[in-house]
């Protein structure tokens, strides 16, 4: 019997994902280098910035799967729904929340001036704008398209 794990890692769908959600977060890290000229630990797996890699992954693994099994079929449906589901939660109700806690974390930098509470600040960049979706969708596109074929 073979070990799942070997399997897993031999399906040419789960690597083009794994890719793309890697080429993304890479992209993503050079960028932020570029930009700030320095490195920063949270880019390896923080949420947020340019290019999504949830959007490139899960582009690639919905155009993985119309390439192998065929764009007509139920499982292609599944994964593009998951897909438009996923990038619409990244880019709409990840964001929303990452705006209210930007709001909230200069309401409890006021009152820690003026030293009536203790601070306690909450993660801003939670999700990601309409283009940083768009760029990462189009990057897994690209991937599934270039590799998969």
């Amino acid at each position: 019997m073979e070990n799942p794990v070997i399997i897993v890692f031999q399906n040419k769908i789960f690597l083009l994902t794994l890719f793309s959600w890697l080429t993304a977060q890479c992209i993503k890290i050079g960028l932020g280098v570029i930009f700030e000229k320095k490195f920063n630990f949270k880019w390896l797996l923080g949420t947020g910035g340019m290019p999504s890699a949830h959007a490139a992954a899960v582009t690639a693994l919905a155009f993985s799967v119309g390439l192998e099994i065929g764009y007509d079929t139920p499982l292609f449906i599944a994964t593009f729904v998951f897909a438009f589901i996923t990038m619409f939660d990244a880019q709409g109700v990840r964001r929303a929340a990452g705006k209210q806690a930007a709001v909230l974390n200069k309401m409890v930098d006021e009152l820690y001036q003026k030293m009536e509470i203790e601070p306690e600040r909450l993660k801003e960049l939670l999700g990601h704008t309409p283009i940083e979706v768009f760029a990462g969708a189009f990057l897994g596109m690209m991937i599934a398209l270039i590799f998969g074929g």
